[in-house]
């Protein structure tokens, strides 16, 4: 376990240009580990529990890794070849290929599909396949869609209150009403209402240049009109949330009650908490392949982590190991993307030439162009001039699914300020057209980081429309 904050710069992929001097909490090492709640399973049954909810996504995605020609969407005769392979229902099969999708079991590159590193992870990697469930559940209202007669502000009012939901769910440890669940979602869309400040019911609406009065008040113990049909919707939309959250395996449903699943339990307080596991290597990375001492590297600080580099390309014939670091590059942990070529760095000019061979692979352009004007001569913080906007906009989504994957919220929240778009719009709009292949679930990471609700909003809204093939 390991304790990091912003200052930390373990996962500052790209080196970001000096932002406005701010206070920033002081390192705080000594922090021990938070325990989880009693009763909490271990992570090994966790993971199976997960593993277990899971195992359509994986057959799905495994399919189309082997086929390797899916579409983001599924089109309806490859889903109909899925489901002949797989002796599966089609609409099954796209469920399930939505959920390989937002787990990140399978990534697009150029429409095409391919397995995600989680995928290849999955059998042996307890921390992966939390992690993507946790994705997933951040996810929840894009793996099961609203009802298509919700009014989509309504819709989004919802899926902005229910996370607060949750804790109360977990704090409880127990069966909480639906009826309880109810109010405190009245009350939190009632809140979100009025940091909108939008006219509440039982107010006339003003004409040009009118001043907005009050309807005549309501007798004692009736409601405004409209209030009834509002209530009626957001009970039906937090039944819609309740079955979703189900699906996903966060919670169970009985009787007008809901509590929390073992993994829900368990997710809640790890985002309560603010706290993101971490693999730990052992010492001795030196005798590891690349991609495994790049791994045993995430968690050292950069000096001890160039130290590492340097004794591991010592023990090695340099061309093989620059050839095994750029493998490793290639894959699709983009944490380890960037630690590549970190030490790539260390290994200086013998690494030249074979990384002037991998400029025109899509994947690792923006990190080779920045390698070669720093080994050039160019001061870091001014490396970033030579991306296209484009290239730096891919580059910023594959740190953030660095930061996503290893990282914590935080860390994603304060890598917005190295983006090179001035505004979120207009970064969410790049984000969306540039194509990378984590770019859902960095939105949906994004989104459910995010303290600022409108933004979050914002964000999600984005992740839908990538998932759904909108713009």
């Amino acid at each position: 376990m390991t304790s990091r904050t912003p200052r930390d710069s373990r996962l500052r992929l790209v080196r970001q240009r000096p932002m406005a001097t701010a206070p920033r909490p002081a390192p705080n090492r000594s922090r021990p580990a938070p325990r989880p709640p009693e009763g909490t399973p271990p992570r090994s049954e966790l993971a199976r529990q997960a593993r277990a909810g899971l195992v359509g996504a994986v057959e799905v995605a495994r399919w189309a890794a082997a086929e390797g020609d899916a579409l983001g969407a599924l089109s309806d005769e490859a889903a109909a070849r899925a489901a002949a392979a797989l002796g599966r229902d089609p609409e099954e099969v796209r469920t399930d290929w939505d959920r390989a999708r937002l787990v990140g079991l399978v990534d697009l590159h150029d429409g095409t599909a391919r397995p995600g590193w989680r995928l290849q992870a999955w059998d042996r990697d307890d921390s992966a396949v939390l992690r993507g469930w946790v994705a997933l559940l951040d996810a929840w209202s894009l793996a099961s869609p609203a009802p298509e007669t919700a009014e989509p502000a309504a819709v989004a009012e919802v899926v902005e209150a229910v996370p607060q939901l949750l804790p109360l769910l977990q704090l409880s440890a127990g069966p909480v009403q639906i009826s309880t669940l109810l109010d405190m979602l009245r009350k939190r869309v009632a809140e979100l209402r009025t940091e909108r400040c939008e006219v509440p019911y039982g107010v006339a609406a003003a004409g040009d240049g009118e001043t907005a009065a009050p309807l005549a008040p309501a007798a004692h113990g009736e409601r405004p009109d409209g209030a009834e049909d509002d209530d009626e919707a957001l009970e039906g939309l937090l039944g819609w949330a309740l079955d979703a959250l189900a699906s996903v395996g966060a919670l169970t449903v009985l009787e007008g009650d809901a509590v929390l699943t073992a993994l829900g339990n368990w997710a809640v307080w790890v985002k309560l908490e603010q706290i993101c596991v971490a693999a730990q290597s052992p010492a001795g990375n030196i005798e590891h392949p690349a991609a495994d001492m790049l791994r045993g590297c995430a968690g050292l600080t950069p000096g001890p982590a160039r130290a590492e580099y340097r004794a591991w390309l010592a023990a090695r014939p340099v061309g093989s190991a620059i050839t095994e670091l750029l493998e490793a590059a290639r894959g699709d942990d983009a944490l380890l993307r960037g630690l590549a070529f970190e030490a790539l760095r260390v290994a200086g000019a013998p690494a030249e030439p074979a990384v002037r061979a991998v400029v025109d692979e899509s994947c690792l352009r923006p990190y080779a162009l920045l390698w070669l004007a720093e080994h050039e001569g160019a001061d870091p913080e001014d490396a970033l001039d030579v991306l296209t906007r484009e290239e730096a906009t891919w580059l910023w989504v594959d740190t953030a699914a660095a930061i996503s994957d290893h990282g914590e919220s935080p860390l994603l929240v304060r890598h917005l300020e190295s983006a090179v778009q001035g505004t979120v719009p207009a970064l969410l709009e790049e984000v969306r057209a540039v194509g990378h292949p984590r770019t859902v679930q960095v939105l949906v990471a994004l989104a459910a980081a995010h303290p600022d609700p409108a933004l979050a909003k914002a964000v999600r809204r984005a992740a839908f429309q990538v998932h759904t093939g909108g713009v």
